[in-house]
């Protein structure tokens, strides 16, 4: 647990349940936060406001997320997949800057300690490519993405875990 503002981050693990809150923090964060470095054709393509509900949960189900909450309320999720990818790491647009990402980080670090993972690596957007870099994620290459005919700009950044 982590205090922000004197409220406690608590991370927890990913619950059936929150699948429809995931996907509207993470809709609302790609359309809100990351039109400062993408164009909106690109933002609704990334994140399209149609989608299967059904495959949304599938795929949160396979990630099996941490899970962020500030006052029961969830706040982030991010995960850490068994070859050391972060796939999906998302901090709600109202509590960007309050530390619910570090408190993320730090506990995926601690999992992938547990999990005897050495080097953990993201496909990184151009918005959270700083906060990657603050906590020790160097670019190993910049990349060009299509999605849903959009082509974006991504990061693959990487990070030895055995330098936290």
């Amino acid at each position: 647990m982590n205090k922000i503002n004197n409220a406690t981050i608590h991370i927890r693990h990913y619950q059936v349940s929150d699948a429809q809150i995931l996907r509207q923090l993470f809709f609302n964060t790609v359309r809100l936060v990351n039109t400062k470095d993408y164009t909106q054709a690109q933002v609704t393509a990334w994140a399209p406001s149609d989608y299967d509900e059904q495959v949304w949960a599938q795929h949160m189900q396979t990630l099996n997320p941490l899970v962020a909450e500030i006052d029961g309320k969830i706040v982030g999720y991010a995960d850490l997949q068994s070859d050391g990818l972060i796939d999906h790491f998302f901090c709600h647009h109202q509590y960007q800057g309050c530390g619910v990402g570090k408190a993320l980080m730090q506990s995926i670090l601690e999992l992938a300690k547990q999990r005897n993972i050495h080097t953990l690596y993201s496909h990184v957007s151009k918005t959270a490519k700083p906060f990657f870099e603050r906590l020790g994620f160097v670019v190993e290459k910049k990349q060009e993405v299509e999605v849903r005919e959009q082509v974006l700009t991504n990061f693959k950044m990487k990070k030895s875990v055995l330098d936290s």
